[in-house]
């Protein structure tokens, strides 16, 4: 309530003192765990366009729908005609959409940490009792949640599928498994480049094209001396090459020890000797990203 104090006033002083009346909270303190939750929601939701405008959500609906779309002709197909299995393996999907992945990606990721920079948000998250750490996990976490509903969104759909044509349900189940393996470890790796690279320029524009030249530009590279090596009977570096894309990491990895079949050249996949290396590289990677955006945030949150 506003009280006016006639004794602060002089004669032709037009100065008002008033009693604002702030009152402490005294309410419930939910503390860091329910500010790191609610971000990674609020994260996961914006990741879809929820909770946004119409026009946030058109692009990443349409990928949904272009993921989910093909698994869903498979299985009529497969229902129509009888057939004995599917046109693709589970572990296989999300290797020949990684053009849509890879755009996903290059979408949200600069969407989710680039405006927070440009706005100059991020002192606020950590004025509360969110830290560097809360914020790095919540932001992480989202993304790849984002990605592995992205990807196992059509296993589901192929699986189901599978069950209805009436197939083998034993290798169905043990096949969909390898495959929710796969794209875990996908949506792990592209999450993690992909908001490193975002975290780097406030631009949103500037992170879309820097995400789509290094998660595409690596696989054309790669692929390409692949064929070279292939063409020039040069087997044995062809698995060493596959280590330099992200694409073609999580190939040869589910190809190692997933029992995928391998999209590489001559269809030869890594080694189980290679294949560790594959799973070393690619945890490896994961952590330095992780630990990369742990060191940009110190230096925002500052």
């Amino acid at each position: 309530m506003a009280v006016e104090h006639p004794a602060a006033t002089s004669p032709g002083d037009q100065t008002r003192i008033h009693n604002i009346g702030y009152r402490a909270y005294d309410g419930p303190r939910l503390g860091r765990s329910y500010a790191t939750r609610s971000l990674y929601s609020q994260s996961l939701r914006g990741a879809y366009g929820l909770g946004r405008s119409v026009k946030s959500k058109v692009l990443p609906m349409l990928l949904f729908v272009v993921m989910c779309v093909p698994a869903a002709i498979m299985v009529a197909v497969a229902v129509a005609t009888k057939a004995k299995d599917l046109p693709v393996d589970y572990t296989r999907y999300a290797v020949i959409m990684q053009a849509v992945i890879s755009l996903y990606v290059a979408s949200q990721a600069p969407q989710s940490v680039s405006r927070d920079l440009r706005f100059k948000t991020v002192p606020l998250y950590f004025s509360r009792p969110i830290e560097t750490a809360d914020y790095v996990r919540a932001k992480f976490a989202a993304l790849a949640s984002a990605l592995f509903i992205l990807t196992a969104a059509p296993l589901v759909v192929l699986y189901a599928g599978a069950l209805l044509a009436k197939l083998d349900f034993a290798d169905q189940t043990k096949g969909f498994a390898q495959g929710l393996v796969s794209v875990a470890l996908l949506s792990l790796l592209f999450a993690g480049l992909g908001l490193v690279i975002a975290s780097v320029t406030p631009r949103r524009g500037f992170g879309i094209a820097a995400v789509i030249a290094v998660l595409t530009i690596t696989y054309g590279a790669v692929s390409t001396l692949q064929a070279i090596a292939d063409a020039q009977d040069a087997g044995d570096s062809i698995a060493w090459m596959g280590l330099f894309s992200p694409i073609t990491l999580i190939d040869g990895l589910q190809s190692a020890f997933l029992g995928a079949t391998s999209a590489f050249p001559g269809g030869v996949g890594p080694t189980n000797g290679e294949g560790v290396v594959y799973v070393l590289v690619t945890l490896g990677l994961i952590a330095a990203c992780y630990g990369l955006l742990m060191r940009r945030y110190r230096k925002v949150g500052l």
